[in-house]
C-alpha cells in the first residue's frame, strides 16, 4: 500500500534507536495518522464532490519541535505526501496540493500536539462553481494528548531489544568508527577526523546523525563535497556510499554492534 510505504518513510525519519528511546516525545507517524483523521473530520460536501482542507498547521511544544531540528523540511514533505495520498485513496477533492506547517505553542506539554485546518483558495484564478469558499482564519484547533503517562527515562538499546547501528568511515587506509552524533572533518588538528589533503579546508564538512539517518554537510568549504560523484551541500548517506572532500574519497558504511 502506498500509504503504508509513506508511513514507513516517516517512521524512518525519527524512529531509529534514538527515537525509540524517548517515547515521551510526539512521534512523526502519530502526526501523520492524526492529520488523516482531521481530514476525514472536516469534509465539506458540494454538488458533486467531497472537499477537504488543504492546509494543516501542527502545534508542538518547544521540546517536541526541537527533536525535528535539522530535518523539519523533510518531515513536512513526507507528511504532505501522506495526506495527499490519503485524499486520493478516499476520493476527496482538494483546492490545491496539501500543505503542512509547524508552529510552536508553549502552552502544550511534552507529548501533546494540536492540529488546525483551513480550506485555502488558490492564489490565482477563480474556482469552479459549487466549490466551498476558503476560510480566512484558522479554525478550531484539535488537541491530542498521550493516552497513557509514559516514563521520562530513556530506555537503552538492550532494553528495547534492538542493536545499535554505528557509522564507519574509511579513507587512505584508515578506518574510523563514529561514536558521536556529530563528527567534524577537515585539515585542522581540532577536527575529529583530520584529513591531510591540501585541497581540504580546515573545517571542511560535518557528519551528522539525525534520528536513524546520517547526513554529510558542507561547512562552506573552498572545494565543496561530492557524494557518489555528485556535488552537494547536504546529502543523506546510505551504507555503501562514498563522499569526497578535496581530493580524498571517504567510504561510508554502517554496522550493528
Amino acid at each position: 500500500m502506498v500509504l503504508r510505504a509513506i508511513e514507513q518513510k516517516i517512521e524512518a525519519l525519527f524512529e531509529g534507536v534514538f527515537g525509540r528511546a524517548f517515547r515521551t516525545n510526539v512521534q512523526p507517524v502519530e502526526l501523520a495518522r492524526k492529520l488523516a483523521k482531521e481530514m476525514d473530520d472536516h469534509r465539506t460536501v458540494s454538488v458533486s464532490r467531497v472537499y477537504v482542507p488543504n492546509e494543516y498547521t501542527i502545534f508542538l511544544s518547544s521540546a517536541d519541535r526541537e527533536q525535528f531540528e535539522g530535518y523539519e523540511d523533510s518531515l513536512l514533505a513526507e507528511l504532505e505526501e501522506y495526506v495527499g495520498e490519503h485524499a486520493k485513496r478516499e476520493n476527496y477533492a482538494l483546492l490545491t496540493v496539501p500543505r503542512v506547517l509547524l508552529e510552536t505553542d508553549d502552552d502544550l506539554a511534552l507529548g501533546e500536539f494540536g492540529i488546525a485546518t483551513r480550506m485555502v483558495q488558490p492564489k490565482r484564478g477563480k474556482t469552479a462553481g459549487g466549490e466551498p469558499a476558503g476560510q480566512v482564519e484558522v479554525g478550531q484547533t484539535m488537541i491530542y494528548k498521550p493516552k497513557v503517562p509514559q516514563p521520562t527515562e530513556a530506555a537503552s538499546a538492550e532494553e528495547l531489544g534492538v542493536e545499535r547501528e554505528v557509522a564507519v568511515l574509511t579513507w587512505d587506509g584508515q578506518t574510523k568508527r563514529v561514536d558521536k552524533r556529530r563528527i567534524l572533518l577537515g585539515r585542522s588538528r581540532e577536527c575529529d577526523i583530520q584529513v591531510e589533503d591540501p585541497n581540504v579546508s580546515r573545517r571542511h564538512a560535518e557528519l551528522r546523525q539525525e534520528g536513524a539517518s546520517y547526513w554529510i554537510v558542507d561547512l562552506d568549504s573552498t572545494n565543496g563535497i561530492e557524494v557518489n560523484g555528485k556535488r552537494v551541500h547536504r546529502a543523506k548517506l546510505d551504507s555503501g556510499d562514498s563522499f569526497t572532500v578535496g581530493s580524498t574519497e571517504i567510504a561510508f558504511t554502517t554496522e550493528r554492534e
